[in-house]
């Protein structure tokens, strides 16, 4: 005998129902997820963006007080300031150069080094 329809559950039509709203939260969420997610990939590029932006503004401020010191450390530039200063500085006369020879020979030892070169200068006999 066939069944009646109204006598049926009402758990067999709730199934389907249930089954639809889920795969449409799953879909709405990862919707949402997807846009989040380009919104966040926006925003990063647009801070890498000024990121490099300022890099190339201090790179160039960088080069132009680089620049500016060259310019400075410049013999002509640091004779002027002098004159400019009043600071009383000349060229150093041959008399207040003092010249310090080379040693001979360097050796690897160390501090056994220091200790022969300081016996040859005072003339004694370097000690093993």
């Amino acid at each position: 005998m066939a069944k009646n329809r109204k006598s049926q559950s009402a758990a067999i039509h709730f199934g389907p129902v249930l089954k639809v709203v889920l795969l449409c939260f799953v879909f709405g969420g990862s919707a949402v997820g997807y846009v989040w997610q380009k919104g966040q990939i926006y925003q990063l590029g647009q801070q890498i963006r000024q990121q490099e932006v300022q890099l190339a503004q201090m790179k160039d401020s960088n080069q132009k007080l680089s620049d500016q010191l060259a310019v400075l450390r410049t013999p002509t530039m640091l004779d002027r300031r002098v004159h400019e200063l009043n600071l009383g500085l000349a060229p150093a006369q041959p008399s207040q150069i003092w010249r310090l020879p080379e040693p001979r020979y360097a050796s690897t030892a160390g501090t056994n080094a220091v200790r022969d070169l300081a016996a040859q200068q005072s003339g004694e006999e370097a000690a093993p």
